[in-house]
């Protein structure tokens, strides 16, 4: 039973049928067989989850509740709660599910998740903020993986040094703040071309992929490509 999108893609990928169940914002890979959906990250159905009887809970730290993730062990259920706050703790995390607690052979595509960003070279170093949520808005701040995985393509987080790691700063304050540009992710916050860069009139927005940006699993291996494209469509 996987709680967390990212790592629903990274079991389903690699052994296909092992899931019990998914959330409702477990869109990849599209097909999960007979996979149970069981509400969203924040808000999953326990008693439906401790009806299935799963042998292993999947979760993480920041996208899942801990009193739900009490309430499963409560009931009786095994849950493993990943952390992830940037690139390399997200490859160990993987592996660490996939193969040291699932006993899957290595996947084929953590390997080339490595390579891929082994080999990236960053490019003209850009400072931006990162919005990932609007009314109010809310950017990354400290300590997250995006803004890692940001930061290995050459662009550094303007609030990278902030107190929280998901704060509200006014929009006032966002487009006053000097930066080169804006990224706006398609998720959590679905941002598009007519919603989201109209509030920073003049400055660069790039529109990327949110799962490319915040996933942790088989969309790594072509996030840089994904990623540096748009951020040179930019520029």
């Amino acid at each position: 039973m996987s709680l967390v999108p990212s790592l629903t893609e990274a079991v389903a990928v690699s052994a296909p049928g092992l899931l019990a169940g998914a959330t409702d914002w477990c869109t990849h890979p599209r097909d999960l067989g007979d996979a149970v959906r069981i509400g969203g990250t924040k808000n999953p159905d326990v008693r439906r989850i401790v009806e299935l009887r799963p042998d292993l809970v999947i979760a993480n730290e920041e996208e899942n509740r801990a009193p739900d993730l009490a309430a499963l062990r409560a009931a009786g259920l095994e849950v493993l709660v990943t952390e992830v706050r940037d690139l390399p703790q997200a490859l160990r995390e993987l592996d660490r599910l996939l193969v040291g607690v699932l006993g899957l052979k290595r996947p084929g595509w953590l390997a080339d998740a490595e390579s891929a960003w082994a080999r990236v070279e960053p490019g003209e170093p850009l400072t931006a903020f990162v919005p990932v949520w609007r009314r109010p808005w809310m950017v990354l701040g400290r300590d997250t993986f995006a803004g890692d995985v940001l930061a290995r393509l050459g662009v550094r987080n303007a609030y990278a040094g902030h107190a929280e790691r998901y704060p509200r700063i006014p929009v006032e304050e966002l487009a006053g703040a000097r930066c080169d540009l804006v990224v706006l992710p398609d998720e959590p916050y679905r941002f598009t071309a007519g919603d989201g860069p109209e509030a920073f009139p003049g400055l660069a927005a790039a529109l990327v992929s949110g799962r490319h940006l915040t996933w942790y699993g088989p969309s790594l291996a072509e996030a840089p490509a994904v990623l540096a494209e748009a951020l040179r469509a930019a520029r």
